[in-house]
């Protein structure tokens, strides 16, 4: 017959728990930390790594007040051990009721963030004697030692997040790419019953992208996209075409870029207009930031993810970059990026540049055209 472990005042003890103290036993020494910091960092990493909830957090937080110092540290095993009543708890917890309180506490204890010290008597309280200090209550020592493995798992959790937002944006690129084209290649070929077929596809798009997901959906509408925008510029621009830039192709890039039809609120808030150049325009004046692409792109989106590309290279902060994309618009900041590139040697600090184009952007007075047309002089 298997029996579960028990604690001296008959609490069940949780694999988990069991795990906690042997880490805790385990003579290797105790790093310090700050507490607000370990609780930040567990905080992303909770739900998925724990299934704990926020009300959990707010529990360990309330406990991790009752600890006099900011570090989590020392030697002295009673130190880190906090002992607060439940009344005192549920007070420091807005009124929370007991019971409920008690749930969270034990949700911690059995993820293995806290070990339950017990006293005889169940009783939470410290006490000095010759022989030392004795404490009774929630030792904290496993949330130190697991703090390095939290602090990885976040950063794990950053990237994949980073990961996704930037999945999404290259799909919302790609939805008002092949919205744009769509629109415009019913007029040019009606006859032609693609074009159905790319409209439903971005609507769709669009419908997805007001919810949440996940890096595989949107690798997946990232790859119908893709097949589809390919095809929709093959029909209205053969690759058989010449490469010289056409007014129908400037007709198409204008048209394209003013398309906004079927867009959420949220993309609404976030997105600034487009250049008012063609993007075959911009490809053709800017060889320097197109060296480093394998092919030269058809599409917004392509041209985008050079720009994500090079912006490590040029020495931009991502904060930067990303405050030049909220200030211009993502398609324009990338032809900002693509014509500093194509003047590199005459800027001494890209990174600055970009900062003061951004701050003219915020206040209304910058546009990317005037730089794109002063190279097209100067190479003229």
């Amino acid at each position: 017959m298997h029996y579960q472990p028990i604690t001296p005042v008959g609490r069940p003890v949780s694999a988990a728990l069991m795990a906690s103290q042997a880490e805790v036993r385990r003579p290797a020494p105790l790093p310090s930390i700050d507490k607000w910091e370990a609780l930040r960092v567990l905080s992303v990493i909770a739900r998925a790594r724990y299934r704990l909830n926020d009300r959990d957090i707010s529990v360990l937080q309330a406990l991790l007040s009752f600890h006099r110092e900011t570090e989590l540290t020392g030697d002295d095993p009673a130190a880190l051990i906090v002992f607060p009543s439940n009344a005192a708890l549920c007070e420091r917890l807005n009124a929370m009721p007991c019971s409920t309180m008690r749930r969270h506490l034990a949700r911690l204890v059995e993820a293995g963030l806290l070990i339950r010290r017990d006293s005889p008597n169940g009783k939470r309280f410290s006490r000095s004697s010759a022989m030392g200090r004795v404490a009774y209550g929630f030792d904290l020592r496993p949330l130190v030692l697991r703090h390095p493995e939290h602090c990885a798992l976040a950063e794990e959790a950053r990237i994949r997040q980073d990961r996704i937002r930037h999945l999404r944006e290259q799909v919302s690129l790609m939805r008002r790419d092949l919205a744009g084209l769509s629109e415009w290649g019913r007029s040019e070929l009606p006859d032609l019953t693609d074009w159905d077929g790319f409209d439903d596809l971005a609507r769709l798009t669009a419908r997805d992208l007001r919810r949440k997901l996940d890096q595989e959906t949107l690798e997946s509408l990232r790859a119908a996209l893709k097949t589809a925008l390919d095809q929709a510029r093959d029909l209205l621009e053969p690759p058989s075409e010449s490469p010289e830039l056409s007014t129908t192709d400037v007709q198409i890039e204008q048209h394209h870029q003013s398309s906004k039809k079927e867009i959420t609120v949220s993309e609404q808030a976030e997105e600034k207009e487009r250049p008012a150049l063609p993007l075959r325009m911009i490809t053709t004046v800017c060889s320097e930031f197109l060296s480093f692409s394998p092919h030269v792109p058809r599409h917004w989106h392509e041209f985008v993810a050079i720009a994500e590309t090079l912006r490590p290279m040029l020495g931009i902060a991502p904060d930067a970059w990303f405050a030049a994309k909220n200030a211009m618009g993502v398609e324009q900041a990338s032809v900002v990026l693509a014509a500093m590139m194509q003047r590199l040697s005459e800027i001494r600090a890209p990174g600055a540049y970009l900062r003061h184009l951004t701050a003219k952007a915020e206040s209304g007075h910058f546009s990317a055209g005037p730089m794109v047309r002063a190279l097209m002089n100067r190479s003229a």
